[in-house]
């Protein structure tokens, strides 16, 4: 068994980090710090760019200058892509689908980036990237998509799935924005877990590239299906209240996937059935943490 050191400190303070990497050998960093909410950063826009755009910047050059060596993976995000107004959504059995694109979205995608939480992740994106093109570093962007599992705290912000189960069984009232039928792939930690380990695993193979890390095309989920989904496993119904769209909500997000499963031999394993019925449990199990 290995032994953990706990360092509490701000991506936003450079010499912190310099410090960190120049006294210190580091295998990798996963890179998992930031402002997380869309709706936040339309509140405060400058500190969700310091976070977001300026923290990574800081976490790049650290690593740069005094751990060359290290891998990086950072933990990016589906809003990379924008609204993807170009691409055609019809509705079919209450739920919106693309209409040419089976597979769902690649990686291949103009980038757009809408909110400044788009934006701010957006820039981080493009330059973990660039910094492998430009300085060799050893750095991986992880494009991820409605990550959900056990011990996610999920607020109405952000953590959508984990807030409907958690608002649910409190029997509080949930706000849909828009009319619920929007799709999401959804992905259970577990698997995420095992895509940063296939990553770190893959012998250069994720070296520079970006990924999609979603459930894909067969873990999809409306937010009208998961509230249907729970008042089934509950035995009860579930309060709901409706409100107009939220800026950069997309009518439809599933990531194509393909890439990883070719270049780092990744594929999700979890359903979300079967993922949702796990959260269930936890939550339930742990009220007492819901409480306020």
């Amino acid at each position: 068994q290995g032994s953990i050191k706990f360092v509490k400190g701000d991506i936003r303070n450079s010499l912190e980090l310099d410090n960190l990497l120049n006294n210190n050998e580091f295998y990798a960093v996963i890179h998992l710090a930031a402002q997380v909410a869309v709706t936040t950063s339309v509140t405060d826009p400058v500190e969700d760019f310091e976070i977001n755009a300026m923290g990574t910047f800081n976490v790049l050059e650290s690593i740069r200058k005094y751990s060359p060596k290290t891998k990086l993976i950072f933990a990016s995000t589906n809003k990379v892509y924008g609204k993807l107004e170009g691409i055609e959504v019809v509705e079919s059995n209450g739920r919106y689908q693309y209409l040419d694109l089976p597979a769902g979205v690649n990686e291949s995608h103009p980038l757009d980036f809408h909110s400044p939480y788009g934006c701010s992740k957006g820039c981080a994106d493009q330059y973990v990237l660039d910094y492998a093109r430009i300085y060799g570093l050893d750095t991986t962007s992880f494009r991820q998509s409605c990550i959900y599992g056990p011990r996610q705290f999920g607020i109405e912000d952000q953590g959508w799935l984990a807030w409907f189960i958690i608002a649910s069984i409190l029997g509080r009232q949930i706000t849909i924005y828009g009319d619920g039928k929007q799709i999401r792939d959804v992905l259970h930690v577990d698997d995420l877990v095992n895509a940063y380990e296939c990553a770190l695993k893959s012998e250069g193979r994720a070296t520079g590239h970006c990924f999609n890390i979603g459930g894909g095309p067969t873990a999809t989920l409306s937010l009208l299906e998961l509230v249907n989904m729970l008042e089934s496993r509950m035995g009860k119904s579930v309060p709901l209240n409706f409100s107009t769209w939220r800026p950069g909500d997309q009518p439809v997000f599933v990531c194509d996937v393909s890439k990883a499963k070719s270049l780092l031999g990744w594929e999700p394993a979890i359903r979300p059935s079967e993922g949702v019925d796990k959260l269930i449990s936890w939550v339930t199990d742990n009220q007492g943490l819901f409480a306020k």
